[in-house]
């Protein structure tokens, strides 16, 4: 006899709220940021991204010891808490939105390596939140950066070096993609 064990750890997600899951052939819209724009803000538009992740793992239940797990990682994009003002926005912006949500792929792309990488213990609970906490705070510096070298998508060259360097880092991570 076994037990079963999962957790289901969401960023930002309610379940009956609708997401995008990241898909490399698949990019943002401005029909997919459905939420209320904020006018009293410095910004023009929003994405809200994150990372979902869940585990299940298998023991028998005269052991504590895990004998098998399995895992999965997405970046979503949230389209309700998305948002933009259309007669300030134009493509370079919609293309600064979409890169925010390329960053967060690269985030999934390192837990997803991180965790195949990693051998668990019989913490696993414990041991994927610390390495989701240690990829979310990574993921946030990273966001933070990419606005401040684009200055917003102001800086058209410091836009065009993010972009490269974000399709090279999602290269780079080509194996831990999702097909």
């Amino acid at each position: 006899m076994y037990k079963l064990i999962g957790v289901l750890c969401i960023f930002l997600l309610v379940q009956s709220e609708e997401t995008i899951t990241w898909k490399g052939n698949k990019k943002l819209h401005w029909g997919n940021f459905e939420g209320k724009p904020e006018l009293n803000s410095d910004a023009v538009a929003i994405t809200a991204s994150g990372i979902t992740y869940g585990f299940r793992s298998k023991s028998y239940s005269n052991s504590s010891k895990i004998i098998e797990y399995s895992t999965s990682v997405s970046a979503e994009f949230y389209p309700e808490k998305s948002w933009y003002i259309k007669e300030r926005v134009n493509d370079t912006v919609l293309g600064h939105e979409q890169l925010h949500f390329d960053i967060t792929e690269l985030h999934a792309r390192k837990f997803r390596k991180r965790i195949k990488e990693v051998k668990f213990s019989n913490n696993i609970k414990q041991e994927l939140n610390k390495i989701y906490t240690e990829i979310n705070e990574s993921l946030q510096q990273m966001q933070n950066e990419y606005d401040n070298g684009s200055d917003y998508s102001r800086d058209y060259a410091g836009q065009i070096a993010w972009q490269k360097r974000i399709a090279k880092e999602l290269k780079k991570y080509k194996k831990y993609e999702i097909k």
